[in-house]
Parts: C-alpha cells; sequence; structure tokens
C-alpha cells in the first residue's frame, strides 16, 4: 500500500480516494431517495381529509430547537475533522463525541414531536398528508439514528488504534455523511416546516 504523504491521511492511499469518490456516488442515490420523499410529500401536502393541516400542528420552537442542534453538530464535526487533520487524536474524539451528543438530543425532539403529532390526532394513517410528513421526517430520523451507531463504532476504532489511512478514511466519509443529514434537513426545515406554517 503506497501512502503519498503530500496529502491529508484520509487521501493519502488510491484505495481511500477511491472509497471517499464511492461514497460520493452513495450521496447521489441518498439525494435520489430524499428527492422522492420531497416530490410525493409536496403532492400529497393538502390532501389533509379530515385531518390536521401543517399549520395546525407544526410549532416553531421545537423545530428551531433540531435545527440548532443539528446545525452545531455539523460544526462539531467538521472541527472533529480539523483535529484529526492536524493530529490531535483527543480532540478529535471530543468533537466527534459532542457531534454524537447533539445528535442523539436531536432525535429526542424529533420523537417527542412525533408522540405530539399522533396525541394531536397527525397519525401515519389519517391522511395523505400525515403519511407523506411522517415518513419524509422518519426517514431523515432513521439516517440520524444510523449516524449515531456508525460515529459511535469510528470513536471506538480511533482510540484503540490511533490515526491510520483506514481510521481516517472511516471518519471522514462519516463526516460527509452527517454534513449531509444537515443540508436535508435545512431542506425540511425550509419546505416543510416554514412552508407549512405560513
Amino acid at each position: 500500500m503506497k501512502i503519498d504523504n503530500s496529502l491529508p491521511l484520509e487521501y493519502s492511499t488510491e484505495e481511500n480516494s477511491l472509497k471517499i469518490l464511492g461514497f460520493w456516488i452513495f450521496l447521489g442515490a441518498e439525494i435520489m431517495l430524499f428527492a422522492t420523499l420531497f416530490a410525493t410529500y409536496f403532492t400529497l401536502e393538502n390532501r389533509t381529509g379530515s385531518g390536521p393541516t401543517g399549520a395546525e400542528i407544526f410549532v416553531i420552537t421545537p423545530v428551531l430547537l433540531e435545527t440548532f442542534l443539528l446545525l452545531t453538530s455539523s460544526f462539531t464535526v467538521g472541527l472533529g475533522i480539523h483535529a484529526m487533520r492536524i493530529g490531535k487524536q483527543k480532540a478529535m474524539i471530543s468533537f466527534f463525541s459532542i457531534t454524537l451528543l447533539l445528535g442523539l438530543a436531536f432525535l429526542g425532539v424529533e420523537i417527542f414531536e412525533f408522540v405530539t403529532y399522533v396525541h394531536e390526532g397527525a397519525g401515519i394513517q389519517t391522511s395523505a398528508f400525515t403519511a407523506a410528513l411522517l415518513t419524509t421526517l422518519g426517514t431523515h430520523g432513521a439516517h440520524v439514528t444510523l449516524g449515531l451507531f456508525w460515529g459511535l463504532f469510528i470513536i471506538l476504532q480511533v482510540k484503540k488504534r490511533g490515526f491510520t489511512p483506514q481510521t481516517t478514511n472511516k471518519a471522514f466519509i462519516f463526516s460527509l455523511y452527517w454534513h449531509f443529514l444537515d443540508v436535508v434537513w435545512i431542506f425540511i426545515f425550509s419546505f416543510i416546516y416554514l412552508k407549512g406554517m405560513m
């Protein structure tokens, strides 16, 4: 395995560069998944039947809290990658841990929000609108949940093995995934919540 020391460690081998390229291609497929969910949501958002509308169930406070938590976690994962690139293992692990705690808090607020919706009569079978809404939010939440486990395994690997071409590559790919989830959330915040409250 030939290591190119002129590149950051996560890009330092041909295999690593190809894995990062492969992950960008995977994110393209993820974009199509969420694009399909958004298209379905926009088609069904006015089909509320006898159930509540978005304006009746959306509350800005938890949504702003979720947005703050996720955007802050994107910042901390970026700080973690910076710490990794300058060889600060403890700092990298700390920033990744903070990222996961913020992600966990985000999930907690989202679960509370789901329970509130169901309590207010907006379950997945209430109307086409609530089905599309809860499916879109639930898919994003499932991705965050996966990310929490993934990030935890990366922290454990870095603790055990330190910074190697493999561990840095995995950490960098995880950071791309986490940033992607934040971008999807910005679309959810803007085009589902804010539009729905108007």
